[in-house]
């Protein structure tokens, strides 16, 4: 049987993988308690997969941009 090319890992790549092996399957469950030693592996139970946040980055409003623009010069000086 082969393997789909999006399963395939990458160096570099930076998309999230929507699909875990059995073993990171098992890791997750044994970090959140919900799989104990001895436990067949087989018939697990679904594990959410986090997907990295990227793209818009939260505006400053307008007293936070004049904060940092006051603290900006007191930094540069000694």
């Amino acid at each position: 049987m082969s393997l789909d090319k999006t399963l395939k890992i990458r160096l570099g790549s930076s998309r999230t993988r929507n699909v875990l092996t059995r073993g990171e399957r098992i890791a997750r469950l044994q970090e959140e308690d919900r799989f104990a030693p001895g436990r067949s592996p087989l018939g697990l139970p679904k594990v959410r997969v986090q997907k990295a946040l990227s793209g818009k980055k939260k505006k400053k409003t307008a007293e936070e941009g004049a904060a940092a623009a006051a603290a900006a010069p007191a930094k540069g000086k000694k």
